[in-house]
């Protein structure tokens, strides 16, 4: 029974425990401290990522994308004028089935919308 009694004494002692007088100096003390690691570490993102944004950008750069972009962009404008002199739809037909750039455009438009799509459901979830 005693211990019970014991337990119970204890229990409302750190319930209960007093202030210390230099407890608004320690907590000032931890704030700065934690303020301080806050900065080396904006700091050291910030770094990394121009540091990554610089490799991205070379990368981008080196694999011929704006070249692979520009093409694309031909081949949108030809398939732009040609179903604007296009009358029927066999014609339409045959343009789409030989322009073999024009499948390859439609098809990066729909992976870029599923791209919309997928960050749009990650967004909400």
């Amino acid at each position: 029974m005693a211990e019970l009694e014991f337990e119970r004494r204890l229990e409302r002692l750190f319930a209960e425990s007093p202030e210390l007088a230099d407890a608004g100096a320690f907590a000032e003390r931890v704030e700065r401290r934690l303020n301080a690691g806050w900065t080396a570490r904006r700091w050291l993102i910030g770094a990394a990522g121009v540091v990554g944004g610089v490799i991205g950008a070379s990368q981008l750069m080196m694999s011929g994308l704006f070249q692979r972009v520009e093409t694309a962009g031909d081949s949108a404008r030809f398939l732009s004028t040609s179903l604007n002199h296009l009358s029927t739809t066999t014609d339409w037909i045959t343009a789409v089935s030989s322009g073999g750039a024009v499948v390859w455009v439609a098809a990066g438009l729909a992976v870029i919308m599923m791209g919309f799509v997928l960050t749009r459901v990650i967004g909400e979830i």
